[in-house]
């Protein structure tokens, strides 16, 4: 049977984080080298999945073990190869890298080396020049250790870092899913087995997200906390640091201003700066200048310097019962939902991929989206501050469907995965909620405890911020539904429901949003709806999976919301902002076609009715000056749409 790895001990009770987990940065006083490129690969094909901890591939260069591929980091390995095997493969891969290692960060004991890995999927180990640093369960998530000490073992030899990634889903996993054998051996070949799971997207695996050394001093910057106000026009900053590796002899904050103007300043470890006259963050299309940035240097004094700046947005975040206010003004979440997919890379970190979605969010004039169905990349949600894009910071919490994922184990575990998310995200001023889960089974008798422990305790490791899942449950039946602070619901009438009958989503869609608000009173997010489409396929009268269907589909959804957005109903996030890959199946054809851009990120007629609504809901709630608006002179317009004018 597969195996995660002997058997991982579970917690009986959740030991709260006590280390940072800052982003590294280049600073006076530290270094940064990033080991992104060519890693050698294998995947251990074994029947058990267990030969390279049996023979301790760890042990000397992976090549000295048996044959091994080229393999790009960051990236999932499943789409980079002409194997069909290794595409669906479930179990341990293995990647290695020989490292140079600065000759001055070896030599000089007094300097922190520390090795991060940004994201592997799903469970971790990790081994430097053959000495185990680390193991960490989940994807999506950052988890590094001090190495100085194995790499000065023997200065000569070559730093040799070894991952070994496991992508297997059980009961307890985020996300959840069961190993299922087939046995028959009239249809199965000996040994076969499946990877099944409750989530539409597919379970690409391997180093998504760069892997980097950095330095530290000694003494140094562990962990940043900022929390902010506004009172009248003054930005207030409350902060908290915390200090690893001994203690400081001498600190100094500095708040600066985008241009580099020292706005404010403290010798504390943790206090409060104030700011007459603040630029406050604002999202995009909701002032002429959002997403307005101030810097929090901390200079710490000990033995050696140690310097770290964080990016700083002031503003506040509030729930009524019928609306979002950011900045005591009300706000409209008109965005999308996302996935971290594409061709050939999946999962894996890609720069040119994301400056052309945010391209494309601004020409929509999205403002928002959310990170379905597990946290971003960070550098994503870094784009997210500086252009005013609010963010719904989702933890990989979807596909609980078994009364089995409500047991002590998947609590404890999830509590962890929220503990990591916050500890990550907290400073990013673009990030207004956290959401705990995406369609879980809250109608089963586990979830109400279930849910109300997971929000209870996120509210406590960030009382700042609404928390919320989001449900396909009914009403009547959501046991989740009473602890959250937003409501958040995906439909899809006329597709799920009711397959091609356009005229019950108004009257559908109506009654939802009724029952919903007569019975919790909180704020309501259309947080999934749309319809599929293949690109090119078209019919009128419309019939599913025709653009014009699609089209279709929208129109109709646009004209409640209409009528609901002037009570209660605060957002409206479409899926999906592009097509993405699903695990193979009689109902997907090469994947979600919900997109309202391919996969390659080419438009549908969706996307031009959802540019033309984005920008006019931007027009009738902020009358912004013309030269804030997205600049694409290139592209075509909607008839009548809003925006510059072509040059």
């Amino acid at each position: 049977m597969l195996r995660l790895l002997c058997a991982f001990a579970v917690l009986d009770a959740v030991v709260p984080l006590d280390t940072g987990m800052l982003f590294p940065r280049e600073s006076p006083s530290r270094e940064v080298k990033e080991l992104n490129g060519l890693w050698a690969f294998r995947a251990d094909m074994s029947p058990e999945r267990n030969q390279g901890f049996e023979e301790a591939w760890y042990k000397r260069r992976l090549a000295e073990t048996g044959p091994v591929i080229d393999m790009p980091v960051p990236a999932s390995y499943n789409d980079v190869t002409q194997d069909h095997m290794l595409r669906d493969f479930i179990g341990w891969v293995w990647y290695e890298r020989e490292v140079m290692v600065p000759a001055r960060w070896i030599t000089d004991t007094g300097t922190r080396v520390v090795l991060r890995v940004g994201s592997a999927h799903y469970y971790s180990v990790v081994w430097v020049n053959g000495v185990q640093v680390m193991e960490h369960e989940g994807g999506h998530l950052p988890f590094e250790a001090d190495i100085g000490s194995v790499i000065r073992i023997d200065p000569t030899m070559p730093c040799r870092i070894t991952i070994a990634v496991n992508n297997t889903l059980t009961l307890e996993t985020l996300p959840p899913g069961t190993i299922q054998h087939m046995d028959d051996p009239d249809k199965y070949p000996q040994g076969f087995f499946v990877q099944n799971y409750n989530f539409d997207f597919f379970n690409y695996a391997g180093l998504h997200r760069s892997v980097l050394l950095y330095t530290t001093p000694k003494v140094y910057v562990d962990d940043i906390t900022v929390v902010t106000d506004v009172s009248n026009k003054t930005g207030v900053v409350k902060y908290s640091i915390s200090v690893g590796g001994g203690a400081a002899a001498g600190l100094k904050v500095t708040l600066m201003d985008k241009d580099g103007h020292a706005v404010a300043s403290s010798s504390r470890l943790s206090g409060s700066l104030s700011v007459a006259d603040a630029n406050l963050w604002w999202p995009y299309l909701m002032h002429e200048n959002p997403g307005y940035l101030y810097s929090l240097q901390v200079r710490l004094m000990a033995s050696d310097e140690d310097v770290y700046t964080l990016p700083v947005g002031i503003r506040t975040v509030k729930v009524t019962s019928t609306q979002f206010l950011i900045n005591s003004k009300p706000f409209y979440f008109h965005g999308v939902n996302k996935h971290e997919d594409s061709d050939i890379r999946g999962k894996g970190f890609d720069w040119p991929l994301i400056v052309k979605d945010f391209n494309l969010l601004k020409w929509l004039g999205a403002n928002s989206f959310r990170t379905s169905h597990y946290p971003y990349a960070e550098e994503i949600l870094q784009m997210c501050d500086r252009h005013g894009i609010v963010v719904i910071d989702e933890c990989p919490g979807v596909g609980i469907k078994d009364i089995r994922s409500f047991g002590k184990a998947s609590m404890n575990h999830h509590l962890i995965v929220m503990e990591e998310l916050v500890r990550r995200d907290k400073n990013h001023p673009s990030v207004v909620m956290w959401s705990v889960a995406n369609e879980p089974a809250s109608a089963m008798p586990p979830a109400g405890l279930y849910f109300q422990t997971v929000i209870e305790h996120t509210r406590s490791l960030d009382p700042t911020r609404p928390v919320t899942f989001v449900t396909n449950t009914d009403y009547s039946r959501d046991r989740g539904a009473p602890f959250v602070d937003v409501i958040c619901v995906n439909s899809y009438f006329s597709w799920y429901h009711d397959p091609g009958y356009l005229e019950v989503i108004p009257i559908q869609l109506n009654t939802q949003f009724e029952n919903w608000y007569k019975t919790y009173q909180k704020p309501i997010i259309q947080s999934e709806y749309g319809a599929g489409a293949v690109a090119g396929l078209h019919s009128d009268p419309p019939v599913m999976f025709t653009e014009e269907y699609q089209k279709a589909v929208l129109m109709k959804y646009h004209q409640v919301f209409d009528q609901k957005r002037k009570e209660y109903v605060i957002g409206e996030l479409i899926w999906n902002f592009a097509d993405f890959l699903t695990s193979q199946g009689i109902t997907r054809v090469v994947g979600n076609k919900k997109g309202v851009f391919t996969r390659q990120r080419q438009p549908k007629a969706a996307a031009f009715v959802l540019r033309d609504r984005y920008w006019r809901l931007t027009e009738e709630m902020f009358k912004l000056p013309s030269w804030t608006q997205y600049h694409c002179a290139h592209w075509p317009m909607p008839v009548g749409g809003p925006g510059p004018t072509p040059a």
